[in-house]
């Protein structure tokens, strides 16, 4: 971009920024001329990935602020109307992060000026209550301004529409077109009022909705530490084990109330490293049955057990294990219906749903394809995300997948056992399922591109000395999947999939391997094996992508 031309779109979005705080930063940078930072907010828009728009807070199109949702919503309210959804209800939830109110107060402004009816949930609340609220009310469509477990700076907007489940094409395709129609913001109608913030209620139906998922009589015993790792999730879990009758959980107090800042952990996502320390402190101080997170915006739940072989004596499971000990379980209580996951998770689950003779799906990554799969009973997604409830959130939901972790766990304790022995029965009747990610986060996005454009050209032959039966590049769709920006290979008795992330600067390669196990005594043999085959194939596909 010229550097008139970056100046003059500069102060052309400066001139219209309703914002004082984004107005004060970009008018800095323009003055300052500091150019490399404007080309970095101007080089573009945001676009919708995975979980509709998300990004750093700032000012200009690369950035989310006030300006870039009002635009989202006035491309929203243009699709719906468009779809003769005029007069319609769109219902509105927000997490605790910076600017998370004003972008949904600017949301029902838009929807409210455009001809739409708006109702904005009471307060900071966890995405699956406004997943919940959409059919509950009857909306037809719905917004939730969370950026889930990504760092304090960013923040995001995701769209769902009225069937409950986030968007997907052509919808995101209209949607963002429409978005791109949207002229000067002040041709944008932003009343004052006229929208409804709902009451209580609404919270009320959800939690009455997640008795749903146990079993009536069943043991409600398991001890539990929880951290909402400083997000929304606190007081609605608490809220529904109470109602369930489980005892009242020991809280991470340090990470309990909402803070944007996440002041003590570097990124507020359970898998990342250090972000569990406070919670593992806690569990032994209060020595409970097993420790349950959600991330900042409670759509995922993290858990973790004790483990005398582990340092510190607990350990984190995998999304996958969760994923397997939760299909487990409903297999146990004779579910019907068809369990989903991503192509990206453990195969594990397909065995468990073939040997149940239940149906089995799978997607590309992302809750907005799981939720679609006919008939979906269960759907998992191995970044803990857990679907326990289809018919009452059409979504990943961290408050119904932790009340039915501690269901099974009370069970497992009434017969002096432990989620990890039930891991163990597994193993033994399905192979030791072993899975691992090589994750690359990084500044430059061209380091992503080149590692995909590696591997397209010179695809590995074999890793950890595993020949690749076949690969596949998933940008050209398979026979049951839509295309995506992926690879799969799949190796004599494992698998890998790379792909880009859609909600971060990351490159993502997702490892699994099966290990035959014939009986008890083979487990930790079948463990070495796996861990040793998993950590050769991430150094193997590091060389390979050149990362």
């Amino acid at each position: 971009m010229q550097q008139d031309d970056l100046i003059t779109r500069a102060r052309t979005w400066l001139a219209e920024d309703p914002d004082p705080e984004t107005r004060a930063e970009l008018a800095g940078l323009i003055d300052a001329g500091d150019l490399t930072a404007l080309e970095d907010r101007f080089a573009g828009t945001l676009q919708f990935g995975t979980a509709g728009l998300r990004g750093e807070i700032g000012a200009g199109p690369m950035r989310m602020n006030r300006s870039v949702v009002i635009r989202a919503a006035a491309g929203l309210a243009a699709y719906l109307k468009a779809q003769g959804q005029s007069g319609a209800l769109v219902v509105i939830g927000y997490d605790a992060r910076y600017k998370s109110a004003d972008f949904a107060r600017d949301t029902a402004a838009v929807m409210t000026g455009a001809g739409l009816r708006a109702a904005v949930l009471p307060r900071p609340l966890p995405t699956p209550v406004l997943a919940y609220a959409i059919r509950h009310l009857g909306a037809v469509a719905g917004v939730e301004v969370t950026a889930s477990h990504n760092p304090p700076r960013d923040n995001g907007y995701k769209v769902y529409l009225g069937d409950g489940s986030q968007i997907v094409p052509p919808a995101d395709a209209e949607i963002a077109a429409a978005i791109a129609a949207v002229g000067p913001l002040d041709g944008v109608p932003r009343p004052e009022s006229g929208w409804e913030v709902l009451g209580e209620e609404v919270l009320a139906a959800y939690l009455e909705r997640t008795d749903a998922v146990l079993n009536p009589g069943s043991p409600r015993t398991a001890r539990t530490v929880y951290t909402a790792m400083h997000g929304v999730g606190t007081s609605v879990l608490t809220a529904a084990f109470a109602r369930a009758g489980f005892p009242e959980p020991v809280l991470v107090a340090e990470q309990a109330d909402p803070d944007p800042a996440f002041p003590t952990v570097a990124f507020p996502n359970p898998e990342e490293p250090g972000a569990m320390d406070l919670a593992f402190a806690t569990a032994r101080r209060t020595q409970p049955d097993l420790i349950i997170a959600n991330d900042p915006d409670a759509d995922r739940c993290a858990v973790a057990v004790p483990d005398p072989a582990a340092d510190g004596g607990w350990r984190m499971l995998r999304g996958d294990e969760v994923g397997a000990l939760l299909a487990a379980h409903l297999v146990s209580r004779g579910v019907t219906g068809v369990f989903a996951e991503s192509i990206v998770s453990s195969s594990l689950l397909g065995r468990i749903a073939e040997k149940a003779g239940l149906g089995y799906e799978e997607t590309l990554t992302g809750f907005k394809w799981i939720a679609r799969v006919e008939g979906l009973r269960y759907g998992y997604e191995e970044a803990l995300g857990y679907c326990v409830d289809p018919e009452g959130v059409r979504d990943k939901d961290g408050i119904t997948a932790a009340l039915l972790i501690a269901e099974l766990a009370s069970a497992l304790k009434e017969k002096g056992r432990t989620l990890l022995d039930l891991l163990d029965d597994l193993a033994l009747e399905h192979g030791l399922h072993a899975t691992d990610q090589l994750s690359v986060r990084v500044e430059d996005l061209t380091v992503i591109a080149n590692a995909m454009r590696r591997l397209r050209e010179t695809p590995p032959t074999a890793l950890a000395g595993l020949p690749v039966t076949s690969a596949e590049d998933l940008s050209q769709g398979t026979d049951t999947l839509p295309p995506t920006d992926g690879l799969r290979y799949h190796l004599t008795g494992a698998r890998v999939i790379v792909r880009p992330s859609g909600t971060e600067p990351k490159l993502k390669c997702y490892l699994e391997v099966v290990v035959p196990v014939t009986d008890a005594a083979g487990l930790p043999e079948a463990r070495a094996r796996g861990a040793e085959l998993l950590a050769g194939i991430k150094r193997d596909l590091a060389t390979a992508a050149g990362i």
